[in-house]
């Protein structure tokens, strides 16, 4: 590979030549395996090009003529990138990606070959995937499944794989993806925006949600997990006592990153910016040996198209450096925990950020529109929302001095909740000519001046408004992204269709200009919302007490937070915008349900085995040493020999005291575990391993941890806290 040479003063007076590999020249290799506008040009006509554009711009189809010389051009481009194979690349319900690679190899007889892709095979497979989860969708004897190209999201080359991003549907059309409803709620919300932002400016014809995501994860020794049964079964430590040295000292928080760490990001990097994830910030978070990787802001469903890609491409890089990464939310006990900020916000095709202030009273207003009406949203669907962060492994971070509660609420900062309040005080009608002007200037114009110096944050809060998007704090490391944003767009679209009806019909009715109806519209969604702003301390015992009295929701678990996916409201609101139907959202309650089940299922099961067949025998094996030193004792001093053995008599009570509760525990989660899997119904069955099961794993882990700090170190089987987390 050739390189890039370039020359720097070193010690003032010599000059040494640095090598650059070109890999590390990111805008050189950006995008390279990319099947993007400029790997079309170079490999399709006029006309294929064309096609695909009006399919990502104005939502038209491809007709079959055309996807065959998209699916020629593609093909020959992926061969020219060292691709033999291709394959539907989708996100089942499983938190994972998916795919089935088939050769572009097809034999045509007499011993010949050729490479062979067509446009049936780019447009639509059937990959059957019967054992997907559907929630009962679709029956496993007929079970057939199809994978539906999405060109909104280009194609890629991974490895020797062409990877075409799809959707994935029943035979009968319903969504058994991430990405169908998504794309449905993106087209609902882009539909509605486009409509308000008409009021503003008629030019505008397309709205875009963005998404910026920030991705926590740790990285752990591959060698050391191996002796932890628990991060191999469920990603996190089920057992395991506090170091003496935790995150207190912030010492690791945005420290310099560790060599064989930053080894790891720099070759992580390099393959993310092939694929066309624009990575672009790298930091040392707040627990040892936990990290943070975020691109730069993509179009909503490319953005979580580049998430799900990352977190596949990072256990593969994190095999060549011996890691292991770890996505749960909380895969140690006593340091934080990992989230993932969803950064949102919505952006015309005339180039405007809807939710970032302009230089005009009217381009204020506008922001404020979209402001309000996104406070509104949340408000009105504060469960709902709640709900798309819920998971077994989330319960763990939310609202536990490391996360946002599991109270939803917005912060807005002081300024802006000052702003809001004069609005409020706007006058109910008709405004004069002065009171407009008067709005306009005084409380309207002066926005960019209290965004400029708004530079608070609020950590505590699950949904912050940060200068120019709204940062949804709660969702969590190991989620997809496409629910929480698929939710988000949901609620949006419906609020901003609610306002349009509200407009319209004090300027039809009423006969009010426009600005007034807006202006009348917005007051009241500023007093009907105002609960929702919160700038306190969320992890207070005060908030929720507060809370409580505003009537927003605290549903703690993932079990209660799920059932606002059912509500009549819910489900009408899906099917109402085209997003869901009601079989698809009941079919998603069921399966978020059994995935909690089995997830806590098969924890219980883990902690069960290694605490009675790796804790309890490693302690009697420590304790019989210790009764032969006792018996040794004995024979040397007789009857004094309790002077010398004391110490010892009481360690050895210990255990067996420490043995027993571990044993006396386990079988009641065992029993218990019994009684929740006879249940059929999948709540109950969800709310019984919450209530019944779970806590039994806190009562297990205490009594193992504290035979940690009585058995010898060199006996104890599994790797400790403190090897887990400082090893470089």
């Amino acid at each position: 590979m050739s390189t890039l040479r370039f020359y720097a003063i070193k010690e003032s007076t010599n000059r040494k030549s640095v090598e650059i590999d070109e890999k590390d020249r990111k805008s050189l290799i950006f995008g390279s395996n990319v099947f993007n506008e400029l790997s079309m040009r170079q490999y399709l006509s006029k006309e294929a090009y064309a096609s695909i554009k009006s399919a990502n711009e104005k939502g038209t189809k491809i007709d079959r003529m055309s996807a065959d010389h998209i699916a020629t051009g593609m093909k020959e481009w992926a061969i020219s990138k060292g691709a033999t194979h291709y394959t539907h690349w989708f996100q089942p319900l499983t938190g994972g990606t998916a795919e089935k690679h088939d050769a572009f190899f097809e034999p045509i007889g007499e011993g010949l070959a050729i490479e062979k892709f067509e446009g049936s095979q780019l447009v639509q497979q059937e990959p059957d995937a019967s054992s997907f989860p559907h929630g009962g969708i679709r029956n496993t004897f007929e079970a057939r499944g199809y994978t539906a190209w999405d060109p909104t999201s280009p194609a890629f080359v991974f490895g020797t794989t062409l990877c075409i991003p799809t959707v994935f549907v029943a035979y009968t059309g319903e969504a058994l993806d991430y990405k169908t409803p998504l794309l449905r709620a993106l087209q609902a919300v882009d539909q509605a925006a486009v409509d308000v932002c008409r009021y503003f400016d008629k030019n505008v014809k397309k709205v875009n949600a963005s998404l910026g995501w920030e991705q926590e994860y740790f990285l752990v020794d591959s060698a050391l997990v191996t002796s932890r049964p628990d991060i191999v079964m469920t990603g996190r430590t089920l057992l395991g006592h506090a170091p003496a040295k935790g995150q207190q000292l912030d010492d690791h928080y945005f420290g310099s990153i560790p060599n064989r760490a930053l080894a790891f990001m720099r070759d992580l990097e390099h393959e993310c910016l092939l694929l066309g994830i624009p990575v672009k910030t790298r930091h040392n978070e707040v627990a040892p040996n936990q990290f943070e990787l975020a691109p730069i802001y993509a179009e909503a469903n490319l953005a979580v198209d580049h998430n799900s890609l990352l977190m596949d491409i990072m256990h593969k890089i994190a095999e060549r450096h011996h890691f292991r990464v770890l996505f749960h939310e909380k895969p140690f006990a006593g340091v934080n925990g990992s989230g993932k900020h969803n950064n949102w916000s919505l952006s015309t095709d005339t180039g405007v950020n809807l939710l970032s202030p302009g230089k005009t009273p009217m381009r204020n207003l506008q922001f404020l529109t979209f402001f309000i009406n996104t406070i509104k949203a949340v408000h009105q669907y504060e469960e709902l929302l709640r709900a798309a962060v819920a998971s077994a492994s989330n319960d763990h971070r939310l609202g536990a001095n490391e996360a946002p509660p599991a109270i939803i609420s917005i912060f807005i900062g002081a300024q802006l909740t000052d702003v809001l309040g004069e609005l409020e005080q706007v006058t109910d009608g008709k405004l004069s000519p002065e009171e407009k002007t008067e709005l306009k200037l005084n409380v309207v114009g002066k926005i960019p001046e209290i965004l400029l110096d708004n530079t608070d944050r609020n950590r505590t809060s699950p949904f912050a408004f940060t200068g120019n998007k709204f940062e949804f704090r709660a969702v969590g490391s190991s989620a997809n992204c496409a629910n929480p944003m698929t939710i988000l767009n949901t609620i949006v679209a419906k609020q901003l269709m609610d306002f349009k009806k509200e407009v319209d019909h004090l300027i039809d009715k009423k006969d009010m200009k426009k600005d007034d109806a807006i202006f009348n519209v917005i007051r009241e969604y500023i007093k009907e919302s105002k609960n929702i702003l919160f700038e306190g301390n969320g992890y207070s015992a005060e908030w929720e007490k507060e809370a409580k009295k505003r009537k927003l929701s605290n549903n703690k678990t993932t079990p209660q937070a799920l059932k606002a996916k059912i509500s009549k409201s819910a489900l009408k609101l899906f099917d109402d915008l085209g997003v869901m139907n009601f079989k698809e959202s009941e079919a998603r309650y069921e399966i978020e349900l059994e995935e909690y089940t089995k997830k806590v299922q098969i924890e219980g099961r883990t902690l069960g085995d290694i605490a009675r067949n790796h804790i309890v025998p490693t302690a009697v094996k420590y304790q019989n040493t210790l009764i032969e030193n006792v018996q040794g004792l004995k024979e040397i001093f007789g009857q004094s020999f309790h002077n010398y053995a004391e110490e010892q008599l009481n360690i050895i009570k210990d255990i067996s005291e420490q043995i027993s509760q571990i044993n006396s525990k386990v079988t009641e989660m065992i029993n218990e575990r019994k009684i929740a899997n006879n249940i059929d119904d999948a709540e109950k069955k969800a709310v019984a391993y919450c209530t019944k099961v779970k806590p039994l794993f806190d009562e297990i882990r205490y009594h193992c941890d504290k035979l940690e700090l009585l058995v010898d170190d060199e006996l104890w089987p599994l790797t400790k806290y403190r090897e887990l987390l400082f090893t470089r």
